[in-house]
């Protein structure tokens, strides 16, 4: 028995958590939940980028424009991190960028995976394409 039928699936999940961790970053720095000291200014960096948080999420949440979704939060990240954690440290255990670190590169992978098998652009793919998202270049279960 070879895990392999299962990769859809697991990419599904990786993706649905880290879209839902994001978007609450999104929803702290946007609409002050959880608790946040933060409030920036409207059309801020901070603001944009608590934006990007709530729509790239939701987005990502529901698997729908994965792929360029994830790509433009994955740049996000990296400029996050080179602006706001690499000045104070070069450590990210020190500087407090592992979490930029970890959404860049998993967006990063979203990009080339996609969104796994349990996704709108899953079932879209499937629809526009008579039955078959192979064509789309969406992973299907075994």
């Amino acid at each position: 028995m070879t895990l392999d039928r299962f990769a859809p699936l697991a990419l599904s999940l990786m993706r649905v958590v880290f879209a839902v961790t994001f978007f609450a970053h999104g929803t702290q720095k946007i609409l002050g939940f959880p608790a946040s000291n933060m409030n920036p200014a409207a059309f801020s960096l901070p603001w944009i980028a608590g934006v990007l948080e709530l729509v790239g999420g939701a987005l990502l949440i529901v698997g729908l424009f994965t792929r360029p979704v994830a790509f433009v939060l994955s740049g996000l990240m990296a400029f996050a991190y080179f602006m706001a954690h690499a000045p104070k440290s070069f450590f990210p255990a020190l500087n407090g960028g592992d979490a930029a670190i970890l959404f860049c590169f998993g967006f990063l992978y979203l990009v080339f995976a996609g969104p796994g098998s349990l996704s709108l652009d899953a079932y879209l793919g499937r629809k526009s394409a008579g039955g078959s998202a192979k064509a789309n270049g969406i992973p299907q279960a075994a």
